[in-house]
């Protein structure tokens, strides 16, 4: 189980970021992703306005893009490439937003986490908080100096496959989903074409809209609340899952946000469980 991250340092205000965005050791990074559904283009609309010297992750881009599943983790050396290439060095803290509120930030947060980025903090509300208190937005790339950036890689915060089988099979950690519960149960159709629907047997559901209000976290009550109605120990190992390893990070994040280790994310997920046959599923549509 990895450690537990002080639930006090996961989210910054806006006016706490206003105040600190001249910081040398300070980083803000827009780490907005729509689904292709969405018609959205993150880049763009970051080009068209963006919190003052952030800088654009491309979720999608900086990618392991030889294993045909959606933006998986990039190997360490691609990920402190582009660091390097963005300005953020060794021992600097990352702020990470997205344009929707709490949506793709945490899976930027979790990914810097993996690589061994201490200090890592998430804009609460995200870019709809900072353009509701009317806070001054940039065009354009914004293109900083380079870093130096060490990854070091912590793998109590990934799981893969085999893991997952493992867990599932033997109960050493709960495999919990974050799709919604008509994708779970196998009732609505998977967004992506040629998966199977359904969710892998013996996982738990917890769809990650319930454990976010208003666009931002829920606190400590309304997390425990969420994780009991799902039949979650979160005192227990969790391995968290979804469609394609997006919305899993928020489920890591709340885990840590309750003051508990963030769980491992399964990064093939359904994407990957869905689309193999040899691989079982539990589905309730007939």
């Amino acid at each position: 189980m990895s450690r537990t991250i002080d639930p006090s340092t996961l989210f910054v205000s806006p006016q706490w970021l206003a105040d600190h965005l001249d910081a040398p050791d300070l980083l803000v990074l827009d780490a907005s992703w729509h689904m292709p559904a969405t018609g959205r283009d993150a880049r763009a609309e970051y080009l068209a306005g963006h919190i003052q010297g952030a800088v654009f992750f491309d979720i999608d881009g900086v990618a392991d893009h030889s294993t045909g599943l959606p933006h998986m983790l990039p190997s360490p050396e691609a990920f402190a490439a582009e660091m390097r290439r963005l300005g953020f060095g060794d021992g600097m803290h990352a702020v990470v937003y997205d344009s929707v509120g709490l949506f793709s930030a945490p899976r930027l947060w979790w990914t810097l986490h993996v690589f061994g980025v201490d200090r890592v903090s998430i804009l609460a509300g995200g870019l709809p908080a900072w353009k509701f208190e009317g806070r001054p937005l940039q065009t354009g790339e914004v293109v900083r100096e380079p870093r130096d950036f060490t990854p070091r890689f912590d793998a109590t915060l990934v799981a893969d496959l085999a893991q997952v089988n493992e867990a599932l099979l033997s109960g050493a950690a709960q495999v919990v989903d974050a799709r919604s519960a008509e994708r779970f149960m196998g009732l609505a159709p998977e967004p992506r074409v040629g998966l199977r629907a359904g969710h892998m047997p013996g996982a738990y559901n917890l769809p990650f809209p319930n454990v976010i209000e208003g666009g931002r976290m829920k606190g400590k009550a309304g997390l425990d609340a969420a994780f009991a109605a799902a039949g979650l120990d979160p005192d227990k190992a969790v391995i968290a899952s979804c469609g394609s390893g997006m919305t899993a990070c928020i489920l890591s994040l709340a885990l840590a946000a309750s003051g508990r280790a963030p769980a491992a994310v399964y990064d093939g997920s359904w994407t990957q469980w869905g689309g193999r046959a040899d691989l079982p599923i539990v589905a309730y549509a007939s």
